[in-house]
C-alpha cells in the first residue's frame, strides 16, 4: 500500500501477449511520479500564475508571495540554518554547477559519486580531487582523512545515498572530519530525500542539493540549500535579468533624435558595468519556475509529514523482501560497496549471469509490465571499479511500492533464468529491444511511437582516477 496518493498509480500497460497490467514502477529512482497533493496543489495555484517580482499586478504579486514561501518551506525541509539561503534551481545537477561557480578553493571528491557530482568540480579554478573509494566504509573514512591532511581543501562534495547501492555514507562524521580540516562539505541529496529525513543543521553540513523530479514533484524544480557567504559573492550562475540590481554601458552617451530604420550591434569596448544581487536572486537570473517551486515545496511538507519510522518500516520490508528473494536465485550478483555500511536505502541493483542488462530491462518491461533501469546509471567510474562495464539493473523502492510489485519481479527473473522468454530480442540503435512488438501505443494524446531508450548514461566512458589533476 502506498504511504501516500500517488498520480498514475493504477496505469494500464500493455503486454506482449496481448494483455494489460497495472505498471509496477520499479524506476522511482531515476524519475518519481506526482504526489497526488502535489499535482492538486499545481492546479489550485495555476489560475493564480503570472509574473514573479516583476509586477505591480495582484497576480503579480500573489506569484511571488508563492514563490518566496515556497523557497522558505524548500528551506525548512532540509534544516536551513537562520543564516542558510536556498536557491531554486532545475535539478541537482544546476545546483552542484551553481556551487561549482562559486567555491573558492580545492574540491574533494570520492569515485563513487554521480556524475552530477563528479563532473560540475572540474570548473573549480582551484582544482579536484578524485579519490578512489576503499573496500571498506572504514578504510574510505581514513583514506579522506589522510588526504585532508595531506592537502588543503574549501569543499568535501559526497553523496548523501548511492544512487548505485543504496549506500548511505555518514554524513555527519564527513562533515566533522572536513571542519576540522578547516573545509565545508556538500551533500548530493538526490536520491537521499526521497526515502529518508536530512538535517543539514544535525548533521553539520555546509550545503545539500536535491530535484523534484526524484522528490514525487517533477515540475523542472530543485534547490541548493546552505551557506550564503560563497553564494552571495560567486559568480552568477545566471546572468541576466533579476540577477543584477543594477546594469549600464560605461561610456559616453550619445542623444538619438530620431529612430534610425534599422538598429545594429556591433562589438564595442564599452563595458557593461553591474552590481550583482546577493544570493538567492544574484543566481536566478530570467523568470523563476513558480509552478515547479510550489510543487517542491507541497512534496516536502507532504514527505516531511511521514514519520521516520514509517518510512523506514515500508521500505526495510520491502527492500528485506527483494533482497532475499533474488539472493536465493542462481545467476544472481547483488551489488554492494561496503560490506560495513548501515542498511541501505529502498536501492536495488543486480546482474544476471549472461544477460546483458538492458536486455534484462527490456524483457521485464514487455512481459511483465515492470519498469526498471539498467546502464551504468550516470556513475560510469564506479560500475568500471566494480567490474561491470556493460551496467546492471537496478530497481528502486519508493513511497508507492507495494508487496505485489517486487513479487512480480521476483517472478520475472525467475521465469527469465528458466528460459520462460516469449519475445525474441535484439540490438537495435544501441538498445536491446523487442524484434517484432506488437503492443499498442497508448498513452497522451498525439504519442504516435515509443522513445529509444538508449543512450541514457550509457555512451562514451567517462574515466575518473585517483588524481589531484
Amino acid at each position: 500500500m502506498s504511504l501516500l496518493p500517488l498520480v498514475g498509480s493504477d496505469t494500464q500497460v500493455p503486454l506482449l501477449d496481448g494483455t494489460s497490467v497495472t505498471y509496477a514502477n520499479l524506476d522511482v529512482a531515476a524519475s518519481a511520479p506526482a504526489l497526488q497533493s502535489v499535482a492538486d496543489r499545481v492546479a489550485e495555484v495555476l489560475p493564480w500564475y503570472a509574473s514573479v517580482r516583476r509586477g505591480a499586478g495582484y497576480l503579480s504579486q500573489v506569484s511571488t508571495a508563492l514563490y518566496e514561501e515556497s523557497r522558505a518551506r524548500i528551506g525548512a525541509h532540509v534544516g536551513a540554518r537562520a543564516d542558510d539561503v536556498t536557491v531554486i534551481t532545475r535539478n541537482t545537477t544546476d545546483a552542484v554547477n551553481l556551487l561549482a561557480g562559486c567555491v573558492p578553493g580545492r574540491v574533494l571528491v570520492l569515485d563513487i559519486e554521480h556524475h552530477a557530482n563528479l563532473l560540475p568540480w572540474r570548473r573549480v579554478e582551484a582544482g579536484v580531487t578524485t579519490l578512489a573509494g576503499r573496500h571498506t566504509l572504514a578504510a574510505t573514512i581514513n583514506a579522506l582523512a589522510e588526504e585532508l591532511a595531506h592537502e588543503t581543501y574549501a569543499l568535501v562534495a559526497v553523496t548523501g545515498a548511492s544512487n548505485v547501492t543504496g549506500e548511505v555514507p555518514p554524513v555527519a562524521e564527513i562533515a566533522t572530519l572536513a571542519h576540522a580540516h578547516d573545509a565545508r562539505v556538500f551533500v548530493d541529496g538526490a536520491q537521499l530525500l526521497a526515502h529518508r529525513h536530512f538535517s543539514l543543521a544535525a548533521t553539520g553540513a555546509d550545503y545539500v542539493a536535491f530535484s523534484g523530479h526524484k522528490l514525487y514533484a517533477p515540475y523542472g524544480a530543485g534547490a541548493l540549500v546552505g551557506r550564503r557567504d560563497w553564494l552571495d559573492v560567486g559568480t552568477p550562475y545566471l546572468a541576466g535579468g533579476g540577477a543584477v540590481s543594477t546594469a549600464s554601458v560605461v561610456g559616453p552617451a550619445e542623444p538619438v533624435e530620431t529612430a534610425p530604420p534599422e538598429v545594429e550591434l556591433v562589438e564595442t569596448p564599452e563595458p557593461i558595468e553591474t552590481t550583482w544581487q546577493p544570493a538567492p536572486a544574484r543566481h536566478e537570473g530570467g523568470s523563476p519556475n513558480v509552478l515547479g517551486a510550489v510543487a517542491l515545496a507541497e512534496a516536502c511538507t507532504a514527505l516531511g509529514d511521514l514519520t521516520t519510522a514509517e518510512l523506514d518500516r515500508h521500505e526495510a520490508f520491502l527492500r528485506e523482501r527483494l533482497v532475499v528473494g533474488l539472493s536465493e536465485l542462481d545467476g544472481i550478483r547483488l551489488l554492494r560497496l561496503w560490506p560495513d555500511s548501515e542498511e541501505p536505502l529502498g536501492v536495488v541493483t543486480f546482474t544476471v549471469d549472461g544477460v546483458e542488462p538492458a536486455k534484462v530491462a527490456a524483457y521485464l518491461s514487455a512481459e511483465h509490465g515492470l519498469g526498471v533501469r539498467d546502464g551504468r546509471f550516470c556513475a560510469q567510474p564506479l560500475l568500471k571499479r566494480l567490474g561491470l562495464h556493460d551496467g546492471a539493473v537496478r530497481a528502486s523502492i519508493g513511497i508507492g511500492t507495494s508487496v505485489t510489485d517486487v513479487d512480480r519481479l521476483l517472478a520475472g527473473v525467475r521465469a527469465l533464468l528458466a528460459g520462460e522468454v516469449a519475445g525474441e530480442y535484439a540490438v537495435a540503435d544501441g538498445a536491446w529491444t523487442l524484434t517484432h512488438d506488437p503492443r499498442p501505443i497508448a498513452g497522451p494524446a498525439g504519442l504516435n511511437r515509443l522513445a529509444d531508450t538508449a543512450g541514457s548514461c550509457g555512451g562514451p566512458e567517462v574515466e575518473l582516477v585517483e588524481t589531484r589533476d
